[in-house]
């Protein structure tokens, strides 16, 4: 690999902003099967100051993986203040990650799973644009999340959901967004592109609307350690039509309540910091060096895309593969173009939680 290379493994995770981590976690556990800690952390986001009104702000994170394969979720609570609400009800076409796609196996029988299990559907089950099942439904703390048809997997299991698949996310210039995610992080494939009413969009807050809608995925296979684990990934990017929109986190700080940021594991963070730059997308936060998030450590930075949305990119540097004898994996140490061995991801479901 030359020092000019950057590659993308995958969407790490979905932040997520709660009041109680470790309640929220419960939840993902039983209904998304997220039971596995890669890292939990209490400690101060001192480097995220543009985003937290300039001063320190404490917290508590939890990292949360489905071994069945995609992106994790990096459950977040302040622990200092409280945690703040929009002051307006968010409706789809806001500026921002509006919804969390969710890999799953079998649609129609998450859906009879959640009706079951009186879970808050939004939608009914429908067919996406791309003739693809899937539905709407909420956590008990409002935040949104699409089940979504997947057919790539990292392990079998029993549980009809994996993790993160990817997002919707509220735009207000399609063109100019979708160059964005293009260049930046390599979602070069449309894989629709549509104006219209939508149907499946029916039950959603604001989804009655004219919307234009282009779903995207990436043509290069997702290289690097965890690729594998996090499999591929699609982007849907919505823009309403004769509305005004709001901001998600106007006048709200990073870590309050919703769907904070969406990350990316890396590799080639200084080439990635060039590109970025070029592109006229500057990194706004950059923790520069090594970083301690409980057992695991990494380089992170963050930019916005054009309407102001927070990505993350981490580049991992150690994470605890098997905590219980110590075991924890130097990623600096390898290839970063090989994605590792099966069983050494697999290891990680030794600190699975089972309710």
């Amino acid at each position: 690999m030359s020092s000019k290379s950057v590659i993308i493994s995958g969407i790490q995770q979905i932040g997520i902003g709660v009041k109680d981590a470790e309640q929220a976690w419960a939840w993902y556990r039983k209904n998304f099967s997220m039971d596995i800690p890669v890292f939990k952390s209490a400690d101060v986001a001192d480097l995220m100051l543009p985003y937290t009104g300039g001063k320190p702000q404490e917290r508590y994170a939890i990292l949360a993986l489905n071994i069945a394969g995609g992106g994790g979720f990096e459950i977040w609570q302040y622990t200092q203040r409280t945690p703040v609400a929009p002051d307006f009800k968010i409706l789809l076409g806001d500026l921002g990650i509006y919804a969390a796609k969710i890999k799953c196996r079998n649609v129609p029988e998450m859906y009879a799973y959640a009706k079951e299990n009186k879970l808050d559907i939004v939608t009914e089950l429908a067919n996406d644009p791309a003739g693809k099942p899937h539905f709407f439904l909420k956590d008990p703390y409002g935040n949104l999340f699409e089940i979504v048809h997947d057919e790539v997997w990292f392990k079998n299991r029993k549980d009809l959901t994996g993790g993160i698949a990817g997002c919707t996310i509220g735009v207000s210039d399609m063109k100019k967004s979708m160059d964005f995610y293009r260049d930046v992080l390599g979602y070069d494939v449309v894989v629709y592109d549509k104006k219209d009413t939508f149907k499946d969009f029916n039950g959603i807050d604001g989804g009655n609307g004219l919307f234009h809608r282009v779903l995207l995925t990436h043509s290069k296979e997702r290289i690097g350690g965890f690729s594998k684990l996090l499999g591929p990934s699609q982007l849907e990017l919505v823009q309403v039509e004769g509305r005004a929109v709001n901001k998600i986190y106007k006048n709200r700080f990073w870590g309050d309540l919703g769907f904070i940021h969406l990350c990316f594991d890396i590799n080639g963070m200084k080439s990635l910091e060039e590109k970025c730059a070029k592109l006229n997308y500057p990194f706004t936060v950059n923790s520069a060096e090594s970083f301690d998030m409980g057992e695991a450590a990494g380089h992170f930075a963050y930019i916005e895309d054009p309407d102001g949305t927070l990505i993350e990119f981490v580049e991992t540097h150690r994470v605890p593969i098997m905590k219980k004898i110590g075991f924890y994996l130097d990623l600096r140490k390898r290839s970063p173009e090989k994605s590792l061995p099966n069983w050494m991801i697999t290891a990680l479901s030794l600190a699975r939680v089972r309710d």
